[in-house]
């Protein structure tokens, strides 16, 4: 989905505006707040419409077909804006651009600069330079040390610990356009969680392809969850995140650390993306329908009110009835909090892109359609959980819904719209009242303790 903020403040004429689109992941979005930090530091302002930007920057996703549609609906509309002010720059970053590099500038000769997501920091260099010719940036150079950075919220940090992945889903195009694993060395993460801790920053989200895997690549070799456990020891740090972790890799140190970790917080996002063994094996995903199971009954074992979530993707080539069928069946006995489903769309450069897509778009769609209701019922029957309870919720600001409300997040990352008065970072005990698949009711509690 296409993110956008925006800003209602006034901008000295002479002043360089820009303006940011992101598609994608929270990797994405953790980039796009390196960029702006970056062109703020280079005295450029943000500003709310492309139209009033001389700088219309692009971070773009190259997972799924939909989003390179959207993303090209946006490059057209800043292609009709520069007709009338030739010297303003358009800039495309991200996975997409990194999957057709030099290409962009034939397909979109009106983009001045591209580059991947390892070379965020090559934009100022652009900008900087004397001759502002067309130019691509698409070798991943190493971690660029600390960018600065615009955060969307300032008591919320993203925090990347490593880049690039070494799995080979056939679906995936991720490992061309980020590359292998490299991961970053545990102290200089700890550095940079203190300092962001001390700039008021409560809760951190850690950004990986596969974080379970973080630290095989360091030597001395260092685990996913000694990680979590450095980070939970740090003063004023109150909730710790992660996404995303593969399955396979899901193992009991890092289950034990949301067990016995104050910080680490009661969700785990464990991608199913289907529940036939068969299908697993042609995405080559590594783990069977059983393998799955046993992880889930794992986490459940040492932490019984964790929120599980996931991602499942239908009508994947070769996906009969029964296959989908085994899908529904995995998640109507997991019962996931949440899911984030998707229909099968093939990617160039990647092998289920060279598979007959033989799945016709009618049952796609149809399947789809089943998939979403049992996921939204169950999610719902697990939300009822929380009903009669007392959570801890950090205040995110304003309700979407009710301005007169407030809106925060659980450990378990479920949104709780509730009445109270309290600033956005406060964590502040609410009593919840009602539920839904997707969000919670409550009343903020001056009397009752919060559970997690």
């Amino acid at each position: 989905m296409a993110l956008r903020f925006v800003f209602d403040m006034a901008v000295p004429a002479t002043q360089k505006r820009f303006h940011v689109t992101t598609f994608g992941c929270q990797m994405n979005e953790h980039d796009s707040e390196r960029m702006k930090g970056m062109l703020e530091s280079l005295g450029y302002a943000e500003v709310g419409e492309a139209a009033d930007a001389d700088l219309i920057l692009f971070n773009t996703c190259s997972i799924r077909e939909k989003a390179d549609e959207r993303f090209i609906s946006h490059l057209h509309q800043a292609k009709a804006l520069k007709r009338g002010q030739r010297e303003r720059i358009i800039g495309v970053g991200g996975c997409w651009a990194q999957s057709v590099k030099e290409d962009v500038f034939r397909q979109f000769p009106f983009v001045d600069v591209a580059f991947g997501p390892g070379q965020v920091h090559r934009l100022a260099e652009f900008l900087t330079s004397e001759s502002l010719s067309a130019q691509g940036y698409f070798e991943f150079e190493g971690f660029t040390g600390h960018l600065p950075m615009k955060r969307a919220r300032e008591f919320q940090a993203w925090m990347q610990i490593s880049v690039g992945c070494n799995c080979n889903c056939s679906y995936c195009i991720v490992p061309s356009t980020r590359g292998r694993e490299v991961s970053r060395p545990l102290g200089e993460l700890v550095d940079e969680a203190r300092a962001v801790v001390a700039d008021g920053v409560r809760e951190i989200t850690l950004l990986g392809q596969n974080v379970n895997s973080y630290g095989r690549d360091l030597r001395p070799r260092v685990d996913f969850s000694a990680l979590l456990r450095e980070l939970d020891a740090i003063d004023g740090l109150d909730r710790i995140r992660y996404t995303s972790p593969h399955p396979k890799d899901m193992r009991e140190d890092v289950v034990l650390a949301h067990a016995e970790l104050p910080s680490v917080c009661q969700h785990i996002h464990l991608p199913l993306q289907a529940g036939s063994s068969a299908i697993l094996k042609a995405m080559r995903r590594t783990y069977t329908r059983e393998r799955y199971l046993d992880r889930v009954e794992m986490i459940r074992r040492h932490v019984p009110d964790v929120a599980l979530t996931t991602d499942v993707i239908v009508g994947f080539p070769g996906e009969t009835e029964a296959d989908f069928e085994q899908t529904l069946e995995v998640v109507e006995e997991v019962g996931y909090d949440g899911a984030f489903t998707f229909i099968f769309s093939p990617r160039r450069g990647t092998l289920a892109g060279e598979m007959a897509d033989d799945v016709a778009h009618e049952v796609k769609a149809a399947r789809m359609e089943r998939l979403v209701e049992v996921v939204q019922r169950r999610a719902r029957e697990r939300a009822q959980r929380f009903v009669g309870r007392t959570l801890d919720v950090l205040v995110e600001g304003p309700s979407r819904h009710d301005p007169r409300r407030l809106r925060g997040r659980t450990s378990h990352n479920k949104v709780v719209n509730f009445d109270g008065l309290a600033e956005p970072g406060d964590i502040v005990a609410v009593a919840i009242t009602g539920a839904t698949s997707q969000t919670l009711a409550g009343e903020m509690s001056l009397l009752a303790a919060a559970t997690r």
